[in-house]
C-alpha cells in the first residue's frame, strides 16, 4: 500500500463560499483553507460547535456540495471530479432520520440495496449479516415507528453499510438518543473499526470527540487543532485554573504583576493555564483576600482546547453589532 494509499480522505485548501444573504448582503466563507487527511481505518471526528462550518465540510464529502476552492479526495478520487464513484465506496448515516417508518427494517434495507443494484440471496445475505451484526435481527419485521430512537439508529448504520463502503460518514450519529444507546453506538463504532472501515464523525459533544483517534476542532470554517484527544489536552501545558471575581480585569492585571503570568477572561471568569496547579491556588487565595469569590483547579478538557485557540467558550455567541466583545 502506498503512502496515498494509507489515507482515506484528503482535505487541500478547502474552501467554500456561500452567496450574499438578503440579512448580511456579503459572501459568508463556511470553510476556509481546511487541510488535513484521514488514514484508512481510522474513527475521526469532526467537531465544533454549530456554525463551525462541520455540516457543509460533511455535505461536500457525501457529494452533495460541490467546494469553491481547494480538494477533498476520497481514496484518491476528487469528489467533485467524480461523485458517482466516491458515491458507491461510501455510506452515509445523515443527522436527521432516513428510514420510512410505515416499513419494516427489512423492507427499508431491501429498497436501500435495490438503489446499488443488489438483489437476490447476495441482497438477503447481506441483510442477515448486518441486522446480526447491530443485534436487530429479531426486529426485522417491525415497522420503524414501533422501533426504539437507539434501534431505529441501528437501523440507519445498516442502510448505509449494506453495500458494503469503505468509508462511513456520519452527521451527529447520536442525535436523539438517551445515554444508554449514545453508549452502544459508540461501542459498536469501535467494534466497526477493527474491520477496517474508516469512519469520519461530525459532533458537538465533547464526551463523543474522546472516543475518536483523532479530532479536527473547527471553529468558523477554519481547523484549530488538530491530533489525538489526548495529545491536544497535552497542549495545555498544565492544569487549567477558574477563579471567579467581582473585578476580572483588576485581578488580572494583580496576578500578572505579581506571578508574572498573564491570565485571560473568558465570560468574566480568569482562567489560568498553570503547571502543578493545586500548589499556586492557596497562593493564588493567599495574596489577594477579599478579590477571589471561588476559584477551581483541573485537568485540560477538550473544551480548554478549544480556549485556548480561540480565546472563548465552545457555545460562545458573538454579540449583536456595536456591543463590546
Amino acid at each position: 500500500m502506498t503512502e496515498k494509499e494509507t489515507n482515506a480522505v484528503e482535505i487541500d485548501g478547502l474552501t467554500r463560499v456561500f452567496p450574499p444573504s438578503r440579512k448580511s448582503g456579503e459572501p459568508r466563507k463556511a470553510l476556509q483553507d481546511l487541510r488535513f487527511s484521514v488514514k484508512v481505518g481510522e474513527l475521526f471526528g469532526i467537531l465544533g460547535p454549530n456554525g463551525g462550518g462541520k455540516t457543509t465540510l460533511f455535505r461536500i464529502l457525501s457529494t452533495a456540495l460541490s467546494p469553491s476552492q481547494g480538494r477533498a479526495l476520497l481514496f484518491g478520487i476528487d469528489v467533485a471530479e467524480n461523485p458517482r464513484e466516491v458515491r458507491r465506496r461510501i455510506g452515509v448515516v445523515f443527522q436527521n432520520p432516513s428510514l420510512d417508518k410505515k416499513l419494516t427494517l427489512r423492507e427499508n434495507l431491501l429498497h436501500q440495496g435495490h438503489l446499488y443494484g443488489l438483489s437476490g440471496k447476495d441482497l438477503t445475505q447481506r441483510i442477515r449479516s448486518l441486522l446480526q451484526r447491530l443485534g436487530i435481527e429479531s426486529r426485522a419485521e417491525d415497522r420503524v415507528e414501533h422501533l426504539s430512537g437507539g434501534l431505529q439508529r441501528r437501523g440507519e448504520i445498516a442502510k448505509g453499510l449494506l453495500h458494503g463502503p469503505e468509508l462511513l460518514l456520519m452527521d451527529e450519529p447520536s442525535t436523539g438518543l438517551d445515554p444508554g444507546a449514545r453508549l452502544d453506538l459508540w461501542r459498536y463504532l469501535q467494534e466497526l473499526k477493527k474491520e477496517n472501515v474508516t469512519i469520519l464523525v461530525t459532533t458537538h459533544l465533547m464526551e463523543e470527540a474522546e472516543h475518536c483517534d483523532r479530532l479536527a476542532i473547527l471553529h468558523r470554517g477554519t481547523c484549530v487543532a488538530l491530533g489525538e484527544p489526548v495529545k491536544l489536552k497535552e497542549q495545555i501545558g498544565g492544569d487549567v485554573i477558574l477563579a471567579q471575581t467581582r473585578e476580572p480585569e483588576k485581578l488580572c492585571s494583580l496576578i500578572e504583576e505579581k506571578f508574572h503570568t498573564k491570565p485571560t477572561v473568558v465570560d468574566g471568569t480568569l482562567r489560568l493555564e498553570r503547571r502543578q496547579g493545586h500548589e499556586f491556588v492557596p497562593q493564588l487565595v493567599e495574596a489577594f483576600p477579599g478579590l477571589i469569590d471561588a476559584i477551581t483547579v483541573g485537568k485540560p478538557t477538550l473544551e480548554d482546547v478549544f480556549i485556548h485557540q480561540t480565546g472563548h467558550r465552545f457555545w460562545w455567541q458573538e454579540p449583536a453589532t456595536g456591543q463590546k466583545r
